[in-house]
């Protein structure tokens, strides 16, 4: 990845970044460097949305790309992971079904976290 800019510009502040990973865990190597990228980014403040899906919400597009500079030298050797970021808003917007149940979607932390 040679880009300079992880998330394109935009006038949009607050974002929530999404992970969505697919990792071979066949081995026991592999399933410690399942361990290691799903606990770095726990560590980085991403929550679970679902198995191999985790989210992070970052009050400026300077911070979700400070964010995705840490994670990426976290990425295991093999598997696909992705980065998706989303405004706040549509984030909001989003249907989450727990059986047949709607949910509403994850809200914005309260409180900064910090490290």
């Amino acid at each position: 990845m040679g880009r300079d800019h992880l998330i394109p510009e935009s006038p949009v502040k607050s974002m929530w970044t999404l992970a969505l990973f697919d990792l071979p865990v066949v081995s026991t190597e592999d399933r410690r460097n399942y361990s290691h990228f799903r606990k770095a980014l726990l560590a980085e403040g991403f929550l679970r949305l679902q198995f191999s899906v985790y989210a992070r919400y970052c009050d400026s597009r300077e911070k979700t790309q400070t964010t995705l500079r840490r994670v990426r030298v976290e990425l295991p050797p093999q598997g696909e992971v992705r980065f998706l970021a989303v405004t706040d808003k549509q984030f909001a917007e989003m249907t989450v079904y727990h059986g047949k149940k709607t949910k509403k979607a994850e809200d914005q932390p309260q409180q900064m976290m910090l490290f």
